[in-house]
């Protein structure tokens, strides 16, 4: 419970680390009031540029989705449904005795950490490695900037950062706050969050409500490594293919 002071659960001293604990975020939007501050936090404490500050125009919601300078993004969602037993009224436009139920919610998203990482299984430079907690963490001094684990992550969470911000031309996202972990602290997010929608949890859970695709997230997310034994397969019998016709075109023409 928070109010609790430094023995409130998202401020209790830890050694996951230590212990290689595997932990990571639970959020729940249905408790969540949009306050952005976890985004504060977080941009406060790792020292991540802004986005520009351009506002789309898209509800309250100015950062848009996750990148190099967004590690945590809350996105505002709009929909034409109850949200629990809320009393809707009679507010329609058109006909003035009907209802029209309208709920807002609210998604702290952030990176996955995924077990199955996909970017971590794309990056050629071991970059990319698995922490002691069991998260994804990307080392920028070793980051080439090539971009592969960029297309490799289904959930579009790593990005490369652009110039002429700091380290521009090297991929970032959530580091799950390891430098924190490591002290004993918990994510800079999760600390700041008035309502505890962000807790421990194994890597990343969302509680939502809908079809994931209503939150940006695909309903069956893989990652492109699957696919390397069939298109392996497909090189080689396309190169014996190919192969075939040319012996067959010197032995036809010679």
């Amino acid at each position: 419970m928070i109010g609790e002071g430094t023995q409130s659960t998202n401020q209790r001293r830890h050694n996951y680390v230590q212990e290689n604990v595997e932990v990571g975020f639970f959020t729940d939007p249905t408790v969540c009031i949009g306050c952005k501050a976890c985004e504060v936090a977080c941009k406060e404490w790792n020292e991540v540029p802004d986005d520009g500050f351009t506002w789309i125009g898209n509800s309250y919601d100015n950062t848009g989705r996750l990148g190099a300078s967004t590690w945590r993004h809350v996105l505002f969602l709009e929909q034409d449904c109850q949200k629990g037993n809320q009393i809707t009224g009679l507010m329609g436009l058109s006909d003035a005795q009907s209802e029209d139920p309208f709920r807002w919610i609210f998604l702290s998203d952030v990176c996955k950490h995924c077990e199955e990482a996909g970017c971590l299984e794309a990056c050629p430079t071991g970059s990319i490695v698995r922490t002691e907690v069991g998260s994804v963490l990307v080392q920028n001094d070793v980051c080439n900037g090539c971009g592969y684990c960029v297309v490799s992550c289904p959930f579009g969470v790593i990005d490369r950062r652009p110039q002429p911000l700091p380290d521009a031309g090297g991929a970032f996202k959530c580091t799950f706050c390891y430098d924190r972990q490591k002290s004993g602290l918990v994510p800079a997010c999760a600390i700041y969050d008035p309502q505890e929608t962000s807790v421990r949890g194994i890597h990343a859970f969302f509680l939502i409500l809908g079809e994931p695709e209503a939150y940006g997230l695909p309903p069956k997310p893989q990652v492109p490594t699957i696919y390397l034994k069939s298109a392996w397969t497909s090189a080689l019998l396309t190169s014996i293919a190919a192969l075939i016709a040319v012996l067959g075109a010197f032995l036809f023409f010679g």
